[in-house]
């Protein structure tokens, strides 16, 4: 009952609310497996079927963490994970628990929870770009995933896509665009969105706009709804003086998910390369309350405030980006 008192709490995003509700939720459970350990035998079989209806306890666990990190009280959230027994950790909270390392500095924490992530879903992608932002090698991320990519035909594309990610974050942009145009020649990958959104994302890392928006326009022609990556394409338009395209994207954006980033990124772009600042930065903020991680909504506000010329300020906002991204990734010119 509390438990999902506590979830319709956090879909209404009243986090410290439930939070208290989830922790009251965990109390009780202890209680009552205190109690039905005294008891004699007899009980157990008729209890069994509802506590098999319970949330478990790693459920509720994770909300909490979720919760949160909502209230950016990262620390917290670690804390309540970290509780978990590490054999217990779902690939989930391993992955969560990278990121808020990564979060907070803590980066050998962070490789050894995205390792753990690779080592029950070799093929997880998000934990490969983890430890390749985590300047971890290459070809020791290649290795965690190596016995996947032979055991599974049409594979051999993973292991070029790393090489290419890897280049870019070591700054070695000629060799990731060369790379990534021969992975662009496996007919496999032609037609798939994640593939193109990660090629349009590569090109941008490493200074190719033109051929990041061209990947960025195939990916969303496939996928009408997508919403990832769409704040990076706004802002190549925007830079490009595309004004009416942003304008629509943002607007096919809006009638997808008010509850992104990105589409309010987007909409900020249009209004920052029209000059209007103060519009800009509340387009910004606005992306940061739902996506405190966002680059590009920390760009943005930043750009909006140097050029109302709140400088401190925005000498602030670019500093947060700095623990999300290497330095070679940021760029907002205009205006």
């Amino acid at each position: 009952h509390m438990v999902h008192d506590a979830d319709s709490l956090f879909h209404d995003k009243e986090y410290r609310n439930a939070v208290s509700k989830y922790t009251m939720a965990l109390q009780q459970k202890k209680a009552l497996s205190k109690t039905s350990k005294v008891r004699p035998s007899t009980g157990s079989a008729a209890s069994t079927p509802q506590s098999q209806c319970l949330p478990s306890e790693i459920e509720v666990k994770y909300k909490m963490a979720e919760c949160y990190t909502m209230l950016k009280q990262d620390k917290d959230a670690i804390a309540v994970l970290d509780g978990i027994p590490s054999r217990q950790r779902t690939p989930k909270i391993n992955m969560m628990l990278a990121s808020l390392y990564k979060k907070t500095g803590q980066e050998r924490s962070s490789v050894t929870s995205y390792k753990e992530v690779l080592r029950q879903c070799p093929l997880a992608l998000d934990a490969i770009l983890g430890l390749l932002s985590l300047s971890v090698k290459g070809a020791e991320v290649a290795s965690l995933t190596m016995n996947v990519i032979q055991s599974i035909p049409n594979l051999d594309w993973l292991s070029v896509w790393i090489k290419a990610y890897a280049f870019v974050h070591t700054g070695d942009n000629t060799r990731a665009i060369n790379t990534i145009c021969s992975l662009e020649k496996k007919s496999l990958l032609r037609d798939n969105v994640d593939i193109l959104g990660s090629l349009a994302d590569l090109y941008f890392r490493a200074g190719d706009n033109k051929n990041a928006i061209l990947k960025f326009e195939q990916a969303q022609m496939l996928d009408p709804y997508l919403i990832k990556g769409m704040d990076v394409y706004g802002y190549l338009l925007a830079r490009e003086g595309r004004l009416e395209d942003v304008e629509n994207l943002g607007c096919r954006l809006f009638n997808i998910s008010d509850q992104h980033a990105e589409p309010w990124v987007v909409s900020g772009c249009h209004s920052f390369y029209s000059k209007r600042y103060s519009r800009a930065l509340y387009l910004g903020a606005k992306a940061i309350q739902l996506n405190s991680n966002s680059v590009q909504a920390l760009l943005l506000k930043g750009a909006a405030l140097r050029n109302m010329g709140r400088v401190q300020e925005a000498i602030i906002h670019i500093h947060a980006i700095y623990g999300l991204q290497k330095p070679s990734d940021l760029s907002f010119k205009g205006g």
